[in-house]
């Protein structure tokens, strides 16, 4: 099998820094993570408190930690460290090459799509943000690592695009960009983008991330593992 990622993010209109923070990191044991956080609001201070939610993830996930584990801990730090009053949305999806399963941990108002053995679904959102409440756990779900398994992730950017304008989405429009894109991430996640600017008229209203991860079957045999970033300066 062969296990590909593509991710995609730009900030909101007029603010220079994003909030969101997006990592990818692979897995001790075999296998890749990628974690997306979105911090509270928007500009410098969003982005310090997700970039410290997912610094911490990268740095369990390494130790060896699960990925339901990891997630409660980093709750538990940003609730200790900004005293219940600042919150996160954290997703984590995992290609697990140990254990053949595909695992996504969810603590964000986002659906996360799914399209295994020729269906979508909708994982729903609503989950409670991590850093505010103090019990709050993720809600985790597995699905068996096979060719044609595709996951659909993004932040609430995104998931929102033209509710100002009366033009906003919902799952059947996503659903027709992943039915159409589910073997080229790359296309996948530039849709996705692209269809959200559009709906804020090209002039972002929050900070917009998403990400894909498709698995097919690696044809040639190549061992090569490869990583392609372009990053704006």
């Amino acid at each position: 099998m062969e296990v590909k990622l593509a991710a995609a993010k730009t900030h909101k209109y007029a603010v220079s820094e994003s909030g969101d923070t997006l990592e990818i990191t692979e897995r001790p044991r075999g296998g890749v993570s990628i974690i997306l956080a979105d911090g509270q609001g928007s500009g410098h201070s969003a982005k310090r408190n997700s970039s410290m939610v997912v610094a911490k993830c990268v740095s369990m996930i390494s130790e060896g930690a699960r990925d339901g584990a990891v997630a409660r801990a980093v709750h538990d730090m940003l609730y200790s460290s900004r005293d219940g009053k600042v919150s996160a949305e954290l997703l984590i999806a995992s290609a697990d090459q140990h254990t053949q399963t595909l695992v996504v941990s969810r603590n964000t108002a986002c659906p996360v799509l799914i399209y295994q053995n020729g269906e979508v679904l909708a994982l729903q959102g609503d989950t409670q943000a991590i850093g505010v409440h103090r019990t709050t756990k993720p809600v985790i779900d597995a699905f068996q690592l096979e060719p044609d398994l595709t996951v659909l992730g993004f932040s609430d950017g995104i998931w929102f695009a033209g509710r100002h304008t009366g033009n906003e989405w919902g799952v059947e429009q996503l659903t027709e960009l992943l039915l159409k894109h589910r073997s080229n991430p790359d296309a996948l996640v530039e849709a996705v983008l692209h269809a959200a600017l559009e709906r804020d008229s090209s002039r972002p209203r929050d900070d917009m991330s998403v990400f894909a991860i498709s698995v097919g079957y690696n044809q040639g045999g190549d061992r090569i593992r490869r990583l392609s970033v372009r990053f704006p300066m």
